[in-house]
Parts: C-alpha cells; sequence; structure tokens
C-alpha cells in the first residue's frame, strides 16, 4: 500500500489515505520477496500535496520547496538529474555522493570516532583481568585454578575466578542492557553514551581499590551496566548516522576499535606486570583511560536524526541531517525519505510500551525474524570462542608452559592479529556482505581452533609446543576478526525496525553478553573438567553448529538502508530457507565445487528498479542475493 498523508487542521488529528497498488507489500509477510520505495508510485500532484501537509504539520514550511525537491529525489534516487526543479548546486551534491563514498562531512566522521573510543573502552575493560587473573586471585586468597587435581578448594577457586571475570557480563545482561530502551527513550543516543561512559571511568578505578573479591566482583557488576548501555547504544548511533553504502564499515568500527581496546588492554597487561603486588590493580584500573575522551566528546557530536523524527521534533532532526550531510538536498531527501518508511512501520506496531515493544520482538513476524536473526549472530560471537582466549589467553599459555612474561607476550600477539585483521572487514563487510563473511569465516575458525588444541599433544618439552598452539591461535583470530568479530554489532544495530530498535538491541547485546558471562564463568571449570584439547574441541565443534545457524537464519543486509531492511525481514522464514536449501546451495556447489561457469543464480529479493538502480555494486548483489 503506497500512503499519502493528510491532517484534519480541526481536531490536530493526523488522517491517512492510501493508493492501492498492484505490488503492495506486506510488511509482515513478503512472500513476493520485494523490496520497495514507499514513494515510487506516488503521482507528482499528490507527492507534492503530501509534502506541503508534512511540512506544515512539522514546522518546516520555510523549508517546503526545497522538501519537495527532496522528496523527488527521494522517490527515485538513480535518477535525481531528471528532476527538472534541482538546482545546478543540487545536483552537482549529489553527483559528488555518488561518485565519492567516503567524502562526507567531519560531523560525519567525528561521531564515527567517539563511537570507537566506545569500542576501545569496551575491549579494554574486558582484557584488564586476562593479566590480572594471574595475580589477584592469590591475593584474595581464592586461588588460581592452576593447583593439581585433588587440592582442597581447586573447583571453589576456579568458579569464583570465573565468576570474577564474568562480572561486567552479569551486570549488562541482566541490567545494562534492558536500561538501553528507557534510557534512550529519556535521555536520547548522546545522552545515554554519556551515562555509559560515567560508569565506565568510575569502576575501573573502583576494581583497582578493591580489598576483596567481594568488593571487585560489585565494582564489575557495575562495570557492566555501563558496557551494556553502551554495547546497545553506540552501534545504532553509529548506524542511524551512516548512509546506506558505507554504514556497514563506520558501523564495524566498534568491532574493530574494540580490537584495538583489547590489544590496549593487553600492552597495559604487559606494562605493569613487573609492578609487584599492585600489578592486577593498574591492569584493572587502566580500563578508565579510554572512557575519559568518550565522556567529553560525545557532546560535540549531532543526535542521531531518526531518534528525533521518533520523537517528533522533525526541524532538529533535519539540522542534525544537515550536519550530517554534505548539501541541504541530501537532508531533504533522507528527511522526508525515512519519514515515509517510519509511517509503514507504525502501521504495523501501532502504539506500544516498553513490556509491550519486547513481547512484540517475538510476536510481529517482522521484527521476530530480526529478534531470531540477531540472537544467532550474537550467540554465535560467544560459540566460536574468541572469548576464551580474550578471557583467558594468558592462562591458556601459561598451560602450555610459558612463563608469565611469555604468556603476557603470547596474549599480546593475540591481540594485534586481532585488531589487525580487523581492518579488511571495513571494505569486505559492504561489498562481499555480512552474511557471506560469517558462511566464509566459521568453517576455518572451526579448523585452526581445532589444530590448536591438538598441538598440547606435543611434549612441553619441543621447542614446537608452545610455538604452534600460538600460531593456531593466531590463525583463528585471524578469521575471526574480518566476519564474526564486526558482523554482530553491525547487524543487531541495523534490522531491527526503528520503533524496537533500543530493546531489540538491547536483547542481542544481552544474548551476547549472558552468554560471554557463561562463557567466562565456565571456561575454568571446563578446562579442569575437559583438559586444554577438550576444551579446544568443544568450541571447534560449536563453530560448525554456528556455521549452520547462519545459514539457515540470517539474510543478508549490505548496502540497504535501515528502511529498506522492513521489507527483506518480511520475507517468511520458511521461504527464506527453502530458497538458501533449494536454489543457493545447488548454485554454490555447481560454481564452486563442479566448477560448472554457467551457474546462474536466481535472486531471492525482487528490487524496485529505483532501489536496485541505486546500487553501486550491483556486480556483487547478484552473488550474494541470498
Amino acid at each position: 500500500m503506497k500512503k499519502n498523508t493528510v491532517y484534519n487542521k480541526d481536531s490536530g488529528e493526523q488522517e491517512t489515505r492510501r493508493h492501492s497498488v498492484v505490488d503492495s507489500v506486506n510488511l509482515n509477510q513478503n512472500l513476493s520477496a520485494k523490496v520497495s520505495n514507499p514513494l515510487a508510485d506516488i503521482p507528482y500532484e499528490d507527492l507534492m500535496h503530501d509534502v506541503e501537509l508534512f511540512a506544515e504539520d512539522k514546522g518546516m514550511m520555510d523549508k517546503v520547496d526545497l522538501l519537495k525537491r527532496g522528496a523527488l529525489v527521494a522517490q527515485n534516487p538513480a535518477n535525481f538529474e531528471s528532476v527538472d526543479i534541482l538546482g545546478d548546486d543540487e545536483r552537482e551534491a549529489l553527483r559528488f555522493e555518488a561518485a565519492h563514498k567516503w567524502r562526507h562531512p567531519l560531523a560525519l566522521y567525528f561521531t564515527v570516532i567517539v563511537c570507537s573510543i566506545g569500542a576501545a573502552v569496551q575491549g579494554w575493560d574486558q582484557t584488564g583481568s586476562n593479566g590480572a587473573n594471574l595475580s589477584f586471585p592469590n591475593e584474595f586468597g581464592i586461588g588460581n585454578g592452576e593447583a593439581p587435581l585433588g587440592t582442597p578448594n581447586r573447583t571453589r577457586d576456579s568458579w569464583l575466578v570465573g565468576l570474577v571475570n564474568a562480572g561486567p557480563y552479569i551486570g549488562s545482561a541482566f541490567i545494562g542492557c534492558w536500561l538501553s530502551d528507557p534510557c534512550n527513550y529519556y535521555f536520547g543516543r548522546r545522552g545515554t553514551i554519556f551515562i555509559s561512559a560515567v560508569f565506565c571511568v568510575l569502576t575501573p578505578i573502583g576494581g583497582a581499590c578493591a580489598q576483596s573479591w567481594e568488593q571487585l566482583f560489585i565494582t564489575r557488576l557495575l562495570m557492566g551496566i555501563g558496557m551494556g548501555l553502551k554495547g546497545s547504544t553506540v552501534p545504532i548511533f553509529a548506524a542511524e548516522n551512516s548512509p546506506a553504502k558505507i554504514r556497514g564499515a563506520l558501523v564495524m568500527s566498534w568491532q574493530m576499535w574494540t580490537a584495538f581496546g583489547i590489544f590496549m588492554g593487553f600492552c597495559a597487561n604487559l606494562a605493569v606486570y613487573r609492578a609487584g603486588a599492585i600489578a592486577w590493580r593498574l591492569q584493572i584500573g587502566s580500563a578508565f583511560l579510554p572512557a575519559v575522551p568518550l565522556t567529553i566528546g560525545i557532546f560535540f557530536c549531532p543526535e542521531s536524526p531518526r531518534w528525533l523524527m521518533k520523537k517528533n521534533r522533525y526541524p532538529k532532526a533535519y539540522s542534525s541531517l544537515l550536519r550530517l550531510r554534505h548539501h541541504p538536498i541530501q537532508a531533504a531527501r533522507d528527511l522526508y525519505y525515512i519519514s515515509s518508511q517510519l509511517e509503514l512501520e507504525a502501521s504495523i506496531v501501532g502504539k506500544s510500551n516498553y513490556i509491550s515493544r519486547f513481547a512484540q520482538l517475538f510476536t510481529i513476524p517482522r521484527v521476530r525474524r530480526a529478534t531470531i536473526a540477531s540472537f544467532v549472530v550474537m550467540i554465535a560471537q560467544q560459540m566460536c570462542g574468541i572469548n576464551i582466549i580474550a578471557f583467558y589467553s594468558s592462562t591458556v599459555f601459561r598451560n602450555a608452559g610459558a612463563s608469565e612474561r611469555d604468556a603476557l607476550i603470547a596474549s599480546f600477539g593475540f591481540g594485534l592479529v586481532n585488531f589487525v585483521f580487523a581492518w579488511p572487514a571495513i571494505w569486505t563487510i559492504d561489498t562481499f556482505g555480512r552474511r557471506t563473511l560469517l558462511l566464509f569465516t566459521f568453517p576455518n575458525m572451526a579448523w585452526s581452533l581445532l589444530a590448536a588444541g591438538f598441538c598440547f599433544y606435543i611434549p612441553e618439552s619441543n621447542s614446537a609446543h608452545l610455538g604452534l598452539i600460538a600460531v593456531f591461535i593466531y590463525i583463528f583470530a585471524a578469521f575471526y576478526s574480518p566476519g564474526e568479530g564486526p558482523v554482530p554489532f553491525t547487524y543487531s544495530a541495523e534490522v531491527f525496525p526503528l520503533s524496537h530498535r533500543e530493546v531489540g538491541m538491547g536483547w542481542a547485546v544481552a544474548t551476547c553478553l549472558f552468554w560471554a558471562a557463561v562463557l567466562s564463568i565456565s571456561f575454568p571449570a571446563i578446562l579442569a573438567a575437559f583438559g586444554n584439547v577438550g576444551a579446544f574441541g568443544f568450541y571447534a565443534g560449536l563453530n560448525v553448529v554456528a556455521f549452520f545457524m547462519i545459514f539457515f537464519f540470517v539474510p543478508e543486509t549490505k548496502q540497504r538502508t535501515l528502511e529498506e531492511l522492513d521489507y527483506i525481514f518480511a520475507v517468511p522464514s520458511k521461504q527464506f530457507i527453502a530458497y538458501q536449501t533449494g536454489t543457493w546451495a545447488p548454485w554454490w556447489f555447481n560454481k564452486y565445487m563442479m566448477m560448472r561457469k554457467g551457474a546462474h543464480l536466481k535472486p531471492l529479493y525482487d528490487m524496485d528498479k529505483t532501489i536496485d538502480a541505486r546500487n553501486v555494486d550491483g556486480k556483487h548483489e547478484r552473488v550474494n542475493a541470498a
């Protein structure tokens, strides 16, 4: 259905007039798999009338002529040259945008930099305890889980070390992530990020001053509140401010700079490990450093235009878009296009509150598919086993026979590989796509993790023992970093409609961090029960399980606007799975296994001509249409 909006001036209420079209799309059951532009089939006179009513209702009559031109561009983005009423400077701005997808105003890149700092805080917070695991347990009289079997309290020690390490993830999964929706509602994206940054400044300092494991555990729980708020909001903030063509590259900066934060955490661990009894305090406390510029920098960023539109603050949303786009015509185009799609979203959601929005994650078909997909990519990040290295690499390398110094150096190497190999995802995530990266990297993570486990069979007296374990762990990290590393937070920030974006992202991050807590608590016990080879083999098997979960439940999202994804996730799951098994898998087998050059892939999605023409990477789109 195409919608024209009419406002009753007497009642002040919004009414709607619908134009029935042949190719109307049901946003809950998109059986035709059509991805549509909501403005595409509206006649010129009706569109211009709608813009006038829109401008009057939103208090933007001074911009009505600009909004009309923007609406015409939004109606057919690829053919803006044919819009007669555009000025020469407006055409030139749109040409420049099409030819230079990486050229954007400083405000956009400053926003990405601030979001990147937020990600670095997340990574540093995670690794402060990695090096501290070698010394803080002894200070608090709980051991470190390395005593021989039969030693009194070994089981208790293992679980307590795991519990302290899991503190941030418990706080995030049970408190921080679920505060994201109300905090975003009342304080906006920027305000929520500021609150999270304050938590991340104070809690590492508190942890460094702890006088018992209970105090340390409490400070880490509080740290988790900040991590949950930040992890649920920063990727959304970046996604909502970014243009569709490079949204993946900009939002994936979350993972790249999380990897940088992990690397810097390892650097800090190594730098202070000889500081004596206070070394673990310095290792945990150092995580406050990157939170300081985050606390300050967030107030220099423009607020999310989509959040402002959700709060019906359209003039402010336009002002924000002006800072994020080069020219007013781009801001007007995006403002009107987003508002049109938000009306369609509202037609399937209606009014809601926090409780009902959470329930709708599982009851509204379009939203439920996003919920399942985000759940899969988030839990897969824990299933792949990356955090057994991020949390416990120093312990793993000590178990492999390394000294404390060598274990920290080997962990430093892991952090460096994790950061360096995240860089390729900047280019691949918006060309090859999120789904393709996951399907390629998971099998490779499985064999490399299994190989690392088997290397424990090499006698410790052999110099190859530690070296090969480290090599295969580094190979594992090299495959993780451009795939399951950047995709989950990028993907989860994209897939939910604006009406459910905060609670949906809270759900997704809570899923990730809850299972991170389970992993952190359980790994010392798993290591004690299964041994090194068994523990690594267990997670290698989970990589295979995660591969099939992604294959069946994770649609591609690359180079689609956040509003176009409503149509992608309106395709029923049965139809999507049938396509993957009956069309895509046979095509892939014929093309890459049987080497048949004439193998042809029928696309799943029927792209509106105005949308398909806009896609500058169409040569990849047909290959990755699954």
